[in-house]
């Protein structure tokens, strides 16, 4: 029978941890340069020579000292899960500082494996590493890698398996000194927790009283709830504290990490790296003298982005045409052999109108997730996170709060989802509190196609422009309501932010049509489900109850007489030319009689309730159908339109692409469009995203997401268009 290996793979961030989980597991884990990546539970299987492993790529964590979400998670799963054995991925780049986390899970005694990644990157920088070196030295297997490229993959999981046979789920911590001042106490505590039971059967006692020397917040918790030996414990630590500050003027965390590096130094001095002390990152260096420059940094990040909007204009605008003339042909043949009727309007309006006019986004958005794969991959997006660091920080958001923005939108092409699961790498519950209720602000991929659709219809001559600028007030608004936020509601001390900047890397083409598949295929997915049935549904909310019989009669009536009207005032005309006039003369009461059974409808109704309170925003009544729909997904804005401006539509030759029949609308007056702009930036995010915020706050605050962001939108919306009207009058 197969042998079963419980395998936790660990690491730093951007030490191609999540890269060596895919190459193992054939998966397809996020991979990305920068902390906070990985925001779920990833697992996959991996089998050879009747060993069965299952794998769980951990957050990346820089130590097992618990400070934000990511940290705590990742430690808790080596901890309480007590894995077969730990692969620990380390960046060999920067080979004293991911030594580090490999020292501290040497210290709890877990099985170790490590894969020293990127080893390509050392030889090329003419640096040697003694891999059977440091691995006599450390008494673990080290696996030279190149994650990116798979190799080293099989060699780590052969390592993973000779260790499991060994440790037989036995863990074995290594004891390292932290000098004449710690050690002492260290004992006594050790003693206190073995003697008292303290925290039993989950923590190695000697790692307990390093933890208090710490200052862990976790641990120290969990012993608060423990037992009396938590007093003793606390009173050894400021103890400790007393000694260290009079005798090294410092405290006992720092001469903890002190000990670890110079236990770290003196691995490497032994002749572990010859051709310098440490690996330099020249190329890297070179090119952020420039694109990090105070001046010239925020100049190119402007450009690129604007660069992004071009391209995806520019090459889009063929396949989007392409996808457009497709769905309008299925429409003639739906229209051509359905009988006219429930179901035809049902399949033509709802389905093929709905789903078709999101789908027909697709080309803009691929490309949008491409390029920002690209820059993700390539290392760029950490920069974006280091320059934008001081700007944030005046309006009350951490360093760190960058990444989750960008994944949410910050760059169009992102998800709130996602976004909002990525603060958990915030360590201030009111830094991560005020990105979380302001990361559903940024232009995400289910607003970018609205917005592509508004762009479109009402800047059609420059839709670079319009869609840079959309982004630029989002960004905005984020920084403005963050300010508001934590002046009143979530007022508190900002804390300090160090991040990692990785170097350059070139991406993989497998890479990065990898990723852009991911993101591309939840878009479609989502578009052949939610938006499927919401469209489904808003087209029966906007079909029924049907206009009272009498009412259709009178507008059947003014057709009659119309087409009258054109035979008797063209007597000598052909019949070719008779319909045509015909058909013209009908239009205008066909438009109306449509537009009358849409008002008369459950969604019209609604929206008529709501115009008292909607014509102060200019919204046309089309817009309040379109964004109650929208609450659902965002995208469903966009096939609620279509839907609400075809239907009645029997004719495929003469469907107008939605956003022409938007243009030709004259309630879409300049200060209208900017007012919807504004309110779909603002408002409700989406349910599933309002569910994500209760998650990861509590549902107070996803209510006060809702509320607020409703609020907020009306309310800037109503000044936008009242001072526009104003101006424009």
């Amino acid at each position: 029978m197969a042998q079963t290996i419980r395998v936790a793979v660990s690491g730093q961030p951007n030490c191609g941890k999540s890269t060596m989980f895919n190459a193992i597991t054939g998966g397809s884990a996020r991979v990305g340069n920068y902390p906070g990546i990985t925001v779920d539970r990833l697992e996959g299987v991996y089998r050879e020579n009747g060993h069965i492993s299952h794998l769980v790529d951990l957050p990346g964590t820089y130590s097992l000292t618990s400070y934000s979400m990511e940290e705590l998670v990742a430690r808790n799963v080596i901890v309480d899960e007590r894995p077969d054995v730990v692969i620990n991925m380390m960046d060999a780049t920067a080979l004293e500082r991911s030594l580090y986390l490999a020292v501290q899970l040497l210290e709890i005694g877990a099985p170790l494996v490590l894969g020293l990644n990127m080893m390509d990157e050392v030889r090329r920088s003419g640096v040697t590493i003694d891999v059977d070196k440091l691995s006599k030295l450390l008494g673990v297997p080290v696996v030279p890698c190149v994650a990116r490229l798979g190799q080293g993959s099989k060699e780590l999981m052969r390592a993973v398996a000779a260790v499991a046979d060994k440790a037989q789920g036995k863990w074995s911590p290594f004891r390292l000194s932290y000098g004449p001042d710690l050690d002492p106490v260290i004992d006594r505590m050790t003693r206190v927790i073995e003697e008292a039971g303290f925290l039993a059967g989950r923590y190695d006692p000697r790692w307990v009283a390093v933890k208090y020397l710490e200052n862990d917040e976790q641990v120290m918790g969990e012993g608060k709830k423990a037992g009396p030996a938590h007093e003793q414990l606390v009173g050894l630590c400021a103890e400790a504290e007393a000694v260290t500050r009079i005798n090294s003027a410092t405290t006992p965390d720092a001469i903890i990490a002190d000990w670890r590096y110079g236990y770290i130094n003196g691995l490497i001095k032994q002749g572990v790296v010859r051709g310098g002390d440490e690996l330099r990152r020249n190329n890297s260096d070179a090119i952020d003298k420039v694109v990090t420059h105070k001046l010239l940094g925020p100049v190119i990040m402007l450009a690129i982005l604007y660069l992004m909007f071009q391209v995806t204009f520019t090459l889009g605008a063929y396949p989007q045409g392409w996808i457009e003339a497709g769905f309008e042909w299925l429409s003639g043949v739906a229209t051509t052999y359905l009988p006219e009727g429930y179901l035809q309007s049902m399949i033509v309006s709802g389905v093929i109108g709905g789903v078709g006019s999101v789908i027909g986004f697709t080309p803009l958005i691929c490309i949008m997730f491409a390029m920002l794969v690209f820059l993700e991959d390539l290392g760029y997006m950490a920069r974006v996170a280091y320059m934008l660091d001081r700007v944030l920080r005046i309006f009350g958001l951490h360093g760190m709060s960058v990444m989750p923005l960008i994944m949410s939108g910050g760059i169009p092409g992102g998800c709130a989802v996602p976004g909002v699961m990525c603060a958990r790498t915030l360590r201030s519950p009111r830094e991560r509190l005020a990105t979380i209720l302001t990361a559903p602000f940024m232009v995400c991929g289910a607003k970018t196609t609205a917005y592509l659709m508004l762009v479109a219809a009402f800047f059609p001559d420059n839709p670079t422009r319009a869609m840079f600028f959309v982004v630029l007030a989002a960004w905005g608004f984020v920084l403005l309501v963050s300010k508001l936020l934590r002046t009143t509601v979530i007022r508190g001390e900002s804390t300090p932010f160090v991040m990692e900047i990785p170097p350059y890397r070139l991406p993989t083409l497998r890479g990065v049509l990898l990723h852009t598949w991911e993101r591309v295929w939840q878009y479609v997915k989502k578009a052949g489900t939610v938006i499927l049935a919401v469209s489904i549904l808003m087209w029966a909310v906007m079909t029924f109850p049907e206009l009272p019989a009498d009412t259709v009669a009178q507008y059947e009536l003014q057709k009659e007489q119309a087409a009258e009207k054109v035979k008797a005032d063209n007597p000598n005309a052909g019949e070719e030319e008779l319909a045509s006039l015909t058909e013209d003369a009908q239009k205008p009461f066909e438009d109306e009689q449509n537009e009358a059974a849409l008002k008369y409808s459950a969604a019209g109704r609604v929206s008529e309730a709501l115009t008292p309170l909607t014509n102060l925003a200019g919204f046309p009544w089309q817009a309040n159908i379109a964004l109650i729909g929208a609450f659902a997904a965002k995208e469903v804005f966009v096939s609620t339109m279509a839907t609400a401006y075809s239907m009645g539509e029997v004719d495929p030759e003469e469907a107008d692409p939605l956003s022409e029949r938007l243009a030709a609308d004259p309630a879409w007056t300049l200060p209208a469009v900017l007012s919807v702009f504004a309110f779909m930036l603002l408002y409700t995010p989406c349910m599933v995203t309002v569910v994500v915020i209760a998650r990861e706050s509590n549902w107070k605050w996803a209510a006060f997401s809702v509320v607020g962001g409703l609020c907020l939108a009306y309310v800037v919306s109503v000044c936008i268009y009242q001072i526009g009207t104003a101006l424009l009058t």
